[in-house]
């Protein structure tokens, strides 16, 4: 059975196949929970992100978790918040898709995300955990090696955001 869990805490922390980390287009590192993945990682993360050549805006990456308790970190860039007229919906939506498709193809049974482009981006928090909740319940729906997966929460507000969309089902 196919789970969504709702948590409070560290992303660097959890014990599942691969946490994503909401990147910039670069993959070299940045700050909120990029900055702190990468920390968490060491330096290899850094490494094995330089010849990816960076990722475009709503795709993911992968590479392994080194020093973290995840196995993998699926890197996804998310669009910075322009108002909503520039397809910032679309490109957040692909970014889950995206991440859950490469966590897929590696076969892996969980998997934590972040609140992608809720940080810096701007992305508006009710809107992004709603698309969130909406491409990863929907992916759920199909024949998929994932079994759990969490949405890690850095704060009561989006808690809250994500608990109202589950709310929905």
């Amino acid at each position: 059975m196919e789970t969504i869990n709702i948590v409070t805490g560290d992303i660097t922390a959890m014990e599942v196949d691969a946490i994503v980390n909401a990147a910039n287009n670069s993959l070299l590192g940045g700050g909120g929970v990029d900055g702190a993945i990468h920390r968490a990682a060491g330096s290899e993360l850094l490494d094995a992100c330089i010849p990816l050549g960076g990722c475009a805006t709503g795709e993911a990456k992968i590479t392994p978790g080194f020093n973290l308790p995840a196995r993998y970190v699926i890197h996804t860039v998310g669009p910075i918040w322009r108002g909503g007229s520039s397809n910032e919906p679309a490109l957040l939506a692909s970014c889950y898709r995206n991440a859950l498709l490469l966590a897929e193809q590696y076969q892996l049974r969980s998997i934590a995300f972040p609140a992608v482009s809720c940080g810096v981006y701007g992305f508006p928090v009710e809107k992004a955990c709603a698309i969130a909740y909406d491409v990863v319940y929907g992916h759920l729906q199909q024949e998929t090696t994932i079994s759990a997966v969490y949405f890690v929460c850095f704060n009561e507000e989006i808690k809250k955001a994500y608990e109202q969309a589950a709310a929905r089902y």
